[in-house]
């Protein structure tokens, strides 16, 4: 069974999308099934990341067809990490998901979410797991089509508009994709990134190459949400349902993001991609843009969703920035802020789902008053926020300060002081909610709003605990990201 780990994550939830569309009118056994897929994924992963980290690097050949003819899945510490993230959220969001959905979409239509959840899922493992770069446009493609429909499920009318500009913006971002590695093929004769990395220094010197790397680039960023690349993503967190929007917040852009490291870093190479391309040049700007002006934008939002949505598309610069040093360092940041920027904006929209499942919406004048009315669930969000900002003894602080001593070890010290100044931006739209909650007369309609269910609060509770835990305990996080740097860094072997 040890052997067959790298393929079971994907497979287990291909295996059980078609099975739960068979279960249409049995919506709650729907649930329950896709919960069991989540968690066995899970299992499996967990399995893989222990036999990565003691044996290193680990080849799957599927269907017993040897790279790099056939198609591999090759696991190392860098996407196991990434396999954690898609993999841990997704079966902790599903006990959270059950009267969420049932609150937020028709009861006819519920397996058929869960169906498409399960093949978002998979696609987002599969991208993340395989070795292959047609299969990283496949299986994108299937994460895509699927999410679509999952953003178009939402009450909100406007849901479907938001799932139709995100539709618009990842047909292009995956053309440009399948341009680029269409010009690798024709350039190598393989698809495997593996074999990619060792043929590609031969035909670097050719403006073939150089194409392909820009439609990669330009593509992956557009998966990824990079400023100014991000203008479906606000809208898609804002009108999403709510189990959607925690799912797609902690696994989408971390998914396409490290797609990113994986092409700069191990196929096309460090030298290729910083030294004669200059993509530092290019994406030190963007990221301090990126970090800079949705920050600013956040501070003047009035819904809570829409607040956290460019939120995340900041933090997608805190990441880009540290790829852009181009150091070991940096890199670990950029690891380091992908799972720990993940587990914090999970616990923060499942907050905002307990919200929305009691009072209806996520508007700063519905949100008046719930510090009185749903106290566990304020709570949650308030400690969570406490994270997003990067206050010492949470997660976030973790990764601030990794990035700060990234950009001191560049000598970059300025950069280390406009870290510190952009989390006052986030101290101030988090303290728009609080100051909301806490300080305002509860609407008329609200008067009556309760604490939400314990099946809404377990999993919140759970993922706001982990952004205290991981930020006092920090040896297997850090450990890890540490390892996925070194991995990256070195390349393919």
């Amino acid at each position: 069974m040890i052997d067959q780990l790298p393929a079971l994550p994907v497979v287990i939830t291909m295996a059980a999308a078609p099975l739960v569309m068979c279960l249409l009118r049995w919506p709650w056994l729907a649930w329950a099934t896709t919960t069991a897929a989540c968690w066995a994924a899970l299992a499996a992963t967990i399995a893989l990341l222990h036999h990565v980290l003691d044996v290193g690097t680990v080849s799957y050949a599927m269907g017993g067809w040897e790279p790099p003819f056939g198609i591999e899945y090759r696991i190392d510490a860098a996407n196991v990490f990434v396999l954690l993230i898609i993999a841990g959220v997704s079966a902790l969001i599903m006990p959270f998901a059950k009267r969420s959905v049932e609150s937020e979409i028709e009861a006819s239509k519920i397996p058929f979410f869960y169906c498409a959840f399960l093949l978002a899922n998979c696609g987002l493992l599969g991208v993340t797991a395989t070795g292959d770069a047609f299969n990283i446009f496949v299986f994108f493609e299937i994460a895509a089509i699927a999410s679509y429909a999952l953003i178009a499920m939402g009450k909100d009318r406007r849901a479907v508009m938001a799932s139709y500009q995100y539709l618009v913006m990842g047909t292009v971002g995956t053309t440009f994709l399948l341009i680029g590695i269409g010009f690798l093929y024709i350039m190598t004769g393989t698809l495997n990134l593996n074999d990619l990395a060792h043929r590609l220094p031969e035909v670097s010197d050719t403006n073939t190459v150089r194409a392909a790397f820009a439609f990669l680039a330009v593509g992956v960023s557009l998966k990824l949400a990079l400023f100014p690349l991000h203008l479906w993503l606000p809208n898609a967190y804002t009108y999403a349902p709510s189990m959607v929007t925690v799912f797609l917040s902690a696994t989408a852009t971390k998914v396409a993001i490290y797609v990113l490291l994986r092409l700069f870093y191990s196929v096309f190479g460090i030298e290729f991609s910083f030294e004669e391309l200059s993509m530092n040049y290019v994406l030190f700007p963007l990221a301090l843009l990126g970090i800079l002006i949705p920050s600013i934008v956040a501070v003047f939002q009035n819904n809570a969703k829409r607040m956290l949505a460019y939120s995340s598309v900041a933090n997608v610069g805190y990441i880009i920035l540290g790829i852009s040093f181009a150091t070991t360092l940096g890199v670990m940041a950029s690891m380091l802020h992908i799972f720990n920027h993940a587990i914090t904006k999970a616990a923060l929209f499942m907050a905002l789902g307990c919200v929305v499942y009691r009072a209806g919406g996520t508007s700063l004048e519905r949100m008046a008053g719930m510090g009185q009315r749903m106290p566990w669930t304020m709570a949650a969000f308030v400690l969570a926020g406490l994270s997003l900002i990067g206050i010492p003894l949470t997660v976030g602080f973790i990764t601030k300060w990794h990035l700060i001593l990234a950009s001191l070890e560049t000598g970059l010290w300025p950069i280390a002081v406009f870290l510190l100044g952009t989390s006052l931006l986030a101290v101030i739209y988090i303290w728009k909610v609080v100051e909301a909650a806490y300080f305002r007369e509860p609407l008329a309609e609200n008067a009556n709003v309760q604490e939400a269910p314990l099946s809404l609060l377990v999993p919140t509770w759970v993922l706001t605990l982990l952004c205290v835990v991981f930020g006092v305990y920090t040896p297997f996080t850090v450990g890890i990201a540490e390892t996925a740097a070194e991995t990256l860094m070195g390349g393919f072997l």
